[in-house]
């Protein structure tokens, strides 16, 4: 079975219930959402994975959260604070099959770009950056179209009126992946014109995750890599 009581284990803080057999069930571990959970929450949920000897992955935590945890907790983890994460244990070689590109209309975008990136990592997949590249100056998109057709997932990351993901799936035959992004001016601030400008696209096949969610993209991503993986294997 691939689901067991025993999957349960001591965890450190009476709130917190992690779910140790996530990565054997869908291939992708539990990672930890760090958003509105209390440091010694944090703090518990990154003990008992040390003391197992597991990996982790921490979103959402701020340079607040991860300035008010233990030096010996914060020793334990590489912090990134553009992205937010935090990384427990090692990343090993990162898998360059499938390809995957990373696309941002502006650099405002690049807090969940670097969220996504680093998930990616954690994942065991590289992935290619091609930084501000808007439709408002589209020749900066077209001019790394080649290197877009190239790649096997695009996720592309906008803000505003979020056309780009539209544009991109226009040009590429990979797989899109749209994430809209908060940013913008007046009605476009919070996302929401720009996630249902995705959502409307008129470019076939573009998937669309939550505002600002470079988590979630980079997880379907994930899963799609290791379908790949498993197709090739024949299982």
């Amino acid at each position: 079975m691939h689901l067991s009581i025993n999957e349960r284990g001591p965890d450190g803080h009476p709130d917190v219930t992690f779910d140790r057999g996530r990565g054997g069930r869908i291939g992708i571990e539990e990672a930890v959402l760090c958003e509105h959970k209390s440091v010694p929450q944090i703090a518990a949920i990154i003990g008992d994975a040390a003391a197992e000897g597991r990996r982790l992955l921490l979103t959402r935590l701020t340079a607040e959260q991860f300035g008010d945890m233990a030096e010996n907790m914060r020793q334990l983890v590489d912090y990134c604070a553009a992205s937010r994460t935090a990384i427990l244990g090692e990343i090993g070689p990162l898998a360059s099959t499938p390809r995957i590109g990373l696309v941002s209309a502006g650099t405002s975008d690049y807090a969940p770009m670097a969220e996504a990136k680093r998930t990616l990592a954690y994942g065991g997949m590289d992935a290619t950056e091609v930084s501000d590249v808007g439709v408002a100056g589209l020749w900066r998109l077209l001019a790394r179209e080649e290197l877009l057709r190239e790649m096997d997932v695009v996720i592309v990351f906008a803000g505003m009126d979020a056309a780009l993901p539209s544009v991109v799936a226009g040009l590429v035959p990979g797989v899109v992946i749209g994430v809209p992004t908060s940013v913008g001016y007046g009605v476009a601030r919070g996302g929401r014109v720009a996630l249902d400008s995705i959502l409307a696209s008129c470019a076939p096949g573009v998937t669309v995750v939550n505002i600002d969610n470079g988590y979630g993209a980079a997880t379907s991503a994930l899963r799609l890599a290791n379908m790949m993986r498993r197709a090739a294997a024949g299982e």
